[in-house]
């Protein structure tokens, strides 16, 4: 195998993953990581705790913690007391977080367009049927319906 080549569907996800990357650095997000969408599967409809989140990621809240600082830093998440117990900070999508994650849906109704225009609508359709059929039969329906899909170990 000749430098930088990398056959397999391991090297064509993280292409895609790149690509991804590539378009959402180039919309003034640079500082995002693929992990941070993990973390903001979770923030979309609620505001956890550290320890709910961690619990959700399958993590431990030291490293939930690190996360959420850095990705406050950054200005995508903000910590704010809980309003019936001061001791409990929440955790929340600041207006460029929202932005973030609107850009991310953009994006991929775009990727989407292209797989379209590339194999035809109608083939995309049964190739999601299969996809969505196939994580059905494994049980994973409810974990993406319920935005708990937990980072790759």
């Amino acid at each position: 195998m000749s430098a930088g080549v990398c056959p397999g569907p391991v090297c064509r996800r993280r292409r895609a993953g790149r690509g991804v990357q590539e378009r959402l650095a180039a919309e003034r997000y640079d500082d995002l990581r693929f992990s941070h969408g993990y973390v903001f599967q979770h923030l979309i409809e609620d505001e956890p705790g550290v320890g709910e989140l961690a619990d959700k990621l399958a993590v431990t809240q030291q490293a939930v913690s690190k996360t959420i600082g850095e990705l406050e830093r950054l200005g995508y998440v903000e910590r704010a007391a809980d309003r019936r117990d001061a001791r409990i900070h929440r955790i929340r999508l600041t207006a460029r977080g929202r932005d973030a994650v609107m850009a991310a849906r953009r994006l991929r109704a775009e990727m989407e367009e292209r797989l379209a225009l590339a194999v035809g609508r109608a083939r995309l359709a049964d190739a999601r049927d299969v996809l969505v059929a196939a994580l059905d039969a494994l049980g994973g329906t409810v974990a993406v319906r319920d935005r708990e899909v937990r980072p790759p170990r």
